[in-house]
C-alpha cells in the first residue's frame, strides 16, 4: 500500500556517515589495559541493548569493563565514553549534500542505530540533520534494525505507508527488513549508483520529476 509519497529514508552510518575511526578500537583497549581482540569483542557484544536505548552509557560501558575483568570507574568510563563519540563522529561531505539536494524531489528522513548520547552529539554537530522530514535514532526510539519496530516508528512517525518509502543502508540485513514490511530497499554501495538508481525509482512514481546528483 502507498499514499503516493516518496520518502527516502536512510540509514546514517557507512552511508552518509563514516564507519568507525580506525584505531579506534585500539586506542580504547590501550585505556582499557587489555588487548583488542579482546575489547573488541567485548565492545560489540554488549552493545545491543546500548543501541536501542535499553541501556544508559554508564551501563554499558560498566558491563564492557566487568567483561575485561577491568575494574569501572567514572573517569574511566567518562574517557571511554567520549572517545567512543568522537571515533563516529565523521561524514562524507558529498553524501551529504547529495542527500539534502534530494529534499527537491522527494520527503528525506534517517534512521539509524546510534546510542541516546551519542544522538545528541550527533545532532549538535551536524546541523543539516534538523532540516531532514524526520530522524529516528534506535537510542531515542527504543528499538534498533533490524527490529521492524524501528522502520515501522518512521512509518508512524510521517503518517505514511511502508510504500511510500526507499530504505537505503549498507548492510543488507536491514535493506531485507524494511522490504518485509513493505518497503522498498537499496543496498548501498556508493553515491554515484545510489543516484542512478534513485533516478530510475523517483521517476516511476513522479514521472515529471527526477533526483539530481551533485
Amino acid at each position: 500500500m502507498s499514499t503516493a509519497r516518496s520518502i527516502v529514508l536512510f540509514d546514517l552510518f557507512g552511508v552518509i556517515a563514516r564507519h568507525q575511526l580506525p584505531g579506534a578500537l585500539g586506542k580504547m583497549a590501550a585505556r582499557c589495559h587489555t588487548p583488542v581482540e579482546a575489547f573488541t569483542m567485548a565492545y560489540w557484544d554488549c552493545r545491543p541493548p546500548y543501541d536501542a536505548g535499553r541501556h544508559s552509557a554508564s551501563e554499558y560501558w560498566t558491563a564492557v569493563l566487568r567483561r575485561l575483568s577491568v575494574s569501572p570507574d567514572a573517569d574511566t568510563i567518562e574517557e571511554l565514553r567520549l572517545t567512543d563519540i568522537d571515533s563516529w563522529s565523521r561524514v562524507d561531505d558529498r553524501m551529504v549534500a547529495y542527500v539534502l539536494s534530494l529534499r527537491e524531489v522527494a520527503e528525506v528522513a534517517l534512521l539509524s542505530n546510534i546510542p541516546s548520547d551519542h544522538a545528541d552529539a550527533f545532532l549538535a554537530a551536524q546541523p543539516w540533520l534538523h532540516g531532514l522530514d524526520h530522524v529516528a535514532f534506535s537510542g531515542k526510539i527504543k528499538a534498533a534494525k533490524p527490529d521492524p519496530a524501528a522502520f515501522q516508528h518512521c512509518v508512524d512517525a510521517v503518517r505514511a505507508a511502508p510504500g511510500d518509502f526507499l530504505f537505503v543502508d549498507d548492510r543488507e540485513e536491514n535493506v531485507g527488513a524494511a522490504r518485509a514490511l513493505g518497503m522498498d530497499g537499496h543496498v548501498f554501495t556508493g553515491r554515484d549508483e545510489l543516484a542512478a538508481f534513485i533516478d530510475t525509482w523517483l521517476p516511476a512514481r513522479r514521472p515529471t520529476r527526477h533526483a539530481r546528483g551533485l
